[in-house]
């Protein structure tokens, strides 16, 4: 598929056939793309979390849910459909870490000195790898948050170390018929209304 045409098509899918799993030598590209993510210091302060087996899976939402798993209705009923899940968290110590050997000499490793929390976006661009690749392998792919008063609950559920930080997590899997996000009728703003050139005004 040509990339535009990845682009085109890169949507949220939160509905998907339960009954189609996603190829292992389609997983393996998703996640392989995601390593190729650009980071800071070449980091690479990433880690993914891939959940494949239905018992797995179901711990996830049980996890991951607000309390009842109800609080999303149709939403929930779609996205528990999906195949794939796969959770990328963000390593800052790595990033401190590296920001400290001789090349870099931040050795005081102060999060202070970042402007903003490049373990967080690197993270993010990973992610967005992995949607595009869903796309180009013909799936459907969503990300999501897990809301921050579950994050303790799904870290116990899958003895995530205290160094990682999930930034949300990705379902991916064969789109079933689906709804459209009522946020689709704000339009996507044209590049005239976020485009400036030379400054700002």
């Amino acid at each position: 598929m040509e990339f535009a045409e990845v682009l085109r098509r890169r949507r949220m899918v939160r509905n998907y056939d339960p009954d189609r799993p996603v190829p292992p030598e389609v997983v393996r590209r998703i996640l392989e793309h995601a390593i190729r993510a650009p980071s800071a210091g070449f980091s690479q302060g990433w880690g993914f979390l891939v959940l494949e087996e239905q018992a797995d899976r179901d711990r996830f939402w049980a996890a991951a849910s607000p309390p009842g798993g109800t609080g999303r209705g149709r939403w929930l009923a779609g996205m528990r459909k999906a195949p794939l899940i796969v959770v990328p968290h963000a390593n800052r110590s790595a990033y401190l870490d590296r920001y400290a050997e001789p090349d870099k000499g931040w050795a005081d490793k102060d999060a202070d000195r970042w402007p903003v929390p490049y373990w967080h976006i690197d993270t993010g661009f990973a992610a967005l790898l992995m949607l595009l690749t869903a796309v180009d392998e013909g799936l459907g792919a969503c990300f999501f948050g897990i809301p921050a008063e579950r994050t303790q609950a799904y870290r116990e559920a899958f003895g995530v170390p205290t160094e990682y930080m999930p930034i949300g997590a990705l379902t991916v899997g064969y789109p079933a018929a689906d709804h459209r996000s009522a946020s689709l009728k704000r339009g996507r703003r044209p590049v005239e209304q976020v485009v400036r050139r030379g400054r700002w005004s």
